[in-house]
């Protein structure tokens, strides 16, 4: 190349310092882009060092910057005229909401507008989200698809801790835990660049106890795996705390100074039958025996859940009863000892702080508080009493759609159209809708269904904070210009906000701005961010909050003497064995599991639009054992038809030795006839309102055999 040549190509090199826009570990990056001497672009990923993910990438935040290039990015406003989506000005979209929205509130009130957010948005954009279904929309209805990721571990962790944050200490204290419980997460595939934590702890003599139906890349590393029934993971931790009991391996002076409730789980423990739990559970009883002895002699231990316990009917309770685990071994507050909730989403963490849940306010305040509202509502200008109360769950939502009693919904950072149970009836209630905005990157399942499309900022483009898993708030930079006529989340908002004559409360000029307001509004709260800056952010790459000033130096442990109740003390409580919500029979006889794989990304909006990943993993799987299959006429690689209560979906058929017998797995990222949402069951917890992913009843049967 002439010297011309070289120069023009470092010209027209630009560096763009981001992190990964999928998982909770939020790993940082750098996104090269390169221009070569034919004038084509080249893109070059490096994995930034960071304290969490050590300067490690997986191959979804390698390609991650694909989707963000692709040519199937929506650039322009579009609204359906005569049945098509046609290009329009932003002027027009926000004169259409504008009028619409008005119209439906003059008619029906201002709760006939529901807004539904995501997990994956910024600290900034849900904060601002939030705001505005309170302030610009004035309705009750906001709610997010976090409901689905960490609603039972966020009710867990308020109820027994006082206090809800993924970890309760750094990720570096994973090496120090002798013992390690991985309880429903399969960290491999879905959090993989946290793997190297885990091997280091096994390096240092770390037992590894891995509870799950299926073997995965999780397990392969298991000193014991608990191959234990979908749904059953309560009972399961109840039969460890009855050897606990029984083995006097408890922390006696623990559970005097820093808990109460513990002299009620012995009496209930002391009832239970072991090999009664061992039958419930398909965990012989030798085998739970053994996990309970590991954990309970282990001089430090840590106890990790994800979905895989957290989405049941009994999910809040299935947590608490691990929580219950921690607390009789007195296995937190210290070095490598502590439990985790493991977020899924990337800033699933952030996202449920600071107003996008039904019945949250910024800081992890509530919104039936009158304290709460008093204090918000002197942040943001306004007079308590204008505040909407408390919502409804995600899910809820979809069934207030379906009653028409939300006539409109606006959508932003999600697809809840593959992301909710029983997807034909929110798709049905969804078509209902007088009118549907979604705010997208892509023509999602969901935006195909709208009125109007908000053409969106990728995450390379869109600067702003989040909170990974373990509670520490990141400064995601952003310096790739925006194409087309897209806009930032938090632009959009403030648009809206101004048609419909809020403006003032919304007059913002950056993502900055924004996060100043949210530092103020969470000032005091559980979820203090006041002390946290974008230029401490930039210094010191990420704080863990409570950060009440700006001289806060947290070291992301928590409880260390004391827990966030007012009392000071964590609450142990009695958990019932719970059976699913939907038992197998002659006429569904499989339990269906539902998941992730290693190269997607929640529903596949992003990740199949990525061809590196697409073509790893191009359709969805239904995993059978062997046995069951050949019992059902089913051959390996066949088309099948997998039904429940609800409907039906189509997948090829993966045989699996080393899965259960009675349970099938499909994963969660594709949508339409392979939308495996179709035929979860909707039922849901309780207390958080958590939907039983994990837990339905089908039937199989084959279609077409496989070549």
């Amino acid at each position: 190349m002439s010297q011309m040549g070289t120069e023009l190509k470092e010209r027209e090199k630009s560096i763009f310092d981001t992190q990964c826009p999928f998982c909770s570990v939020q790993c940082k990056m750098q996104v090269v882009e390169d221009t070569d001497q034919n004038r084509r672009k080249t893109y070059t990923v490096i994995a930034k060092p960071n304290a969490a993910s050590e300067g490690r990438l997986c191959i979804k935040g390698m390609n991650a910057y694909q989707h963000a290039l692709t040519a199937e990015r929506i650039l322009r406003p579009m609204a359906r005229v005569d049945g098509q989506l046609v290009p329009v000005t932003w002027e027009e979209a926000y004169e259409r909401i504008k009028a619409k929205f008005s119209e439906l509130c003059n008619r029906y009130g201002s709760d006939s507008i529901g807004v539904y957010g995501g997990g994956s948005l910024t600290n900034e954009s849900g904060y601002l989200l939030g705001k505005f279904a309170r302030v610009a929309l004035q309705t009750k209805y906001i709610d997010y698809n976090g409901r689905f990721c960490m609603s039972a571990a966020a009710s867990a962790g308020n109820k027994t801790f006082g206090m809800d944050r993924g970890l309760t200490n750094p990720l570096s204290d994973i090496a120090l835990a002798k013992c390690i419980i991985l309880a429903g997460t399969n960290i491999a595939e879905c959090q993989p660049t946290l793997m190297p934590y885990f091997t280091r702890a096994k390096e240092n003599g770390a037992y590894i106890i891995v509870i799950d139906p299926r073997e995965t890349g999780t397990t392969a590393i298991a000193d014991l795996h608990l191959k234990v029934k979908p749904g059953m993971d309560a009972a399961l931790a109840n039969g460890m705390q009855k050897v606990l009991l029984e083995e006097g391996l408890l922390d006696k002076k623990f559970l005097t100074d820093r808990t109460v409730g513990f002299e009620e789980l012995r009496a209930h423990l002391q009832q239970l039958d072991l090999e009664e739990i061992a039958e419930l559970t398909g965990v012989p009883s030798e085998s739970i025996r053994k996990a309970a002895n590991a954990y309970g002699k282990s001089s430090t231990g840590m106890i990790f859940t994800a979905r895989g316990v957290e989405q049941q009917t009994d999910g809040y309770m299935a947590v608490r009863s691990f929580l219950n685990l921690v607390l009789m071994t007195g296995k937190i507050g210290k070095p490598g000892s502590g439990y985790g909730a493991v977020t899924g989403q990337g800033n699933g963490q952030g996202g449920r702080e600071h107003g996008q849940k039904a019945d949250q306010l910024p800081g992890y305040r509530m919104i039936d508080n009158p304290d709460h509202r008093a204090y918000v509502a002197g942040v943001w200008g306004i007079d308590p009493r204008d505040l909407p109360g408390k919502g409804v769950s995600a899910y809820e939502m979809m069934e207030k759609v379906h009653q028409e009693e939300i006539r409109a919904l606006f959508v932003m950072g999600s697809n809840p159209l593959v992301s909710n149970p029983n997807a034909d009836f929110v798709e049905e209630g969804l078509k209902k809708l007088d009118f549907l905005v979604v705010a997208d990157m892509f023509l999602s399942e969901t935006a195909r269904l709208a009125d109007l499309i908000l053409p969106v900022s990728a995450y390379i483009e869109n600067e702003g904070t989040l909170t990974n898993m373990e509670g520490r708030v990141l400064l995601r930079e952003a310096n790739r210009p925006v194409p087309g006529e897209a806009k930032h989340d938090w632009q959009i908002l403030s648009g809206i906000a101004d048609q419909l004559g809020k403006g003032k409360y919304f007059d913002f000029g950056s993502s900055e701005e924004i996060f100043n307001e949210l530092r103020l509004a969470s000032k005091g709260g559980i979820a203090d961010y006041y002390g946290i800056t974008y230029d401490r952010l930039r210094k010191e790459e990420g704080i863990y909050w409570p950060c009440p000033t700006v001289e806060d130096k947290s070291t992301g442990r928590l409880f260390e003497s004391s827990f966030a109740h007012s009392s000071g003390k964590a609450e142990i409580v009695c958990v019932e064995n719970h059976l699913p919500d939907e038992p197998t029979n002659e006429q569904y006889p499989l339990t269906l599991t539902t998941g992730r794989v290693l190269t997607h990304y929640l529903t596949g909006v992003q990740t199949r639009r990525s061809h590196t990943l697409a073509a790893r993993d191009f359709e969805s799987f239904v995993e059978i054992h062997p046995r069951t299959a050949r019992k059902l006429g089913i051959k390996d690689a066949s088309l099948v038809r997998l039904e429940s209560r609800r409907g039906d979906i189509v997948v090829r058929s993966r045989y699996r030795a080393d899965i259960r017998e009675d349970t099938v797995f499909v994963p969660m990222h594709w949508g339409d006839i392979q939308n495996v949402n179709k035929i979860t069951n909707p039922a849901l917890d309780p207390t958080c309102r958590m939907p039983g992913f994990k837990s339905c009843a089908v039937r199989m049967t084959m279609l077409y055999p496989g070549s």
